[in-house]
């Protein structure tokens, strides 16, 4: 089945905007543990903004900086996680590098179409993946463009891996009327929840 036209040219290097409330709706499913992110596929620094105005300590890189994620010669930044909305095309090389350079003990999140997972041939990374903890549903569309035409054409979710993850996958659902409110928690440096959203 084919996809439906937005009616808009597809941007170099996929470079779509991710708003906050994106990226607010995944912190409350991180593990607490995670205090250091590594934002691989940067672009104009929102999911950055969006992460640090939460207390998270976040390292940014973007190939428009020279910096390839998916290159061999870059080790990476020393963090607990990995979060992003990576390329639509290199989704999937994205996943298996993020879950290789955190392996053992990290966290990773990748903002994914919402059957991103359905496909066969990406079930080592799903279904018969030990590491597959969790789908956060967004029950509210993405806007990528401003204007007349900016009727979001696809469902996305957020998909996390976790090294130190047992037993299946659970699926959880971000609803617009209920917000994820974080603020950073000035006792122990940590993000926390607003009192609704926990």
């Amino acid at each position: 089945m084919s996809q439906r036209n937005s009616g808009y040219r597809r941007k170099v290097l996929d470079d779509y905007a991710t708003p906050a409330w994106v990226t607010q709706a995944l912190l409350p499913h991180l593990p607490a543990r995670v205090r250091t992110i590594w934002e691989p596929a940067a672009g104009r620094g929102q999911m950055v903004h969006a992460l640090k105005q939460a207390g998270y300590t976040v390292h940014a890189s973007d190939i428009s900086d020279g910096i390839d994620f998916l290159g061999e010669e870059f080790a990476g930044f020393d963090s607990e996680a990995i979060v992003t909305n990576p390329p639509y095309s290199k989704a999937q090389a994205f996943i298996e590098r993020a879950l290789h350079l955190t392996k053992s003990s990290g966290v990773v999140a990748m903002l994914l179409r919402c059957d991103y997972d359905h496909a066969a041939t990406r079930q080592h990374l799903f279904g018969q993946c030990p590491q597959f903890a969790k789908k956060l549903i967004l029950t509210k569309r993405i806007v990528c463009f401003a204007g007349p035409k900016a009727a979001p054409s696809f469902n996305h979710a957020w998909f996390i891996w976790n090294w130190k993850h047992h037993g299946p996958p659970s699926l959880a659902y971000w609803q617009p009327d209920l917000p994820a409110e974080i603020r950073p928690n000035t006792r122990n440096g940590r993000p926390s929840l607003s009192a609704h959203a926990r």
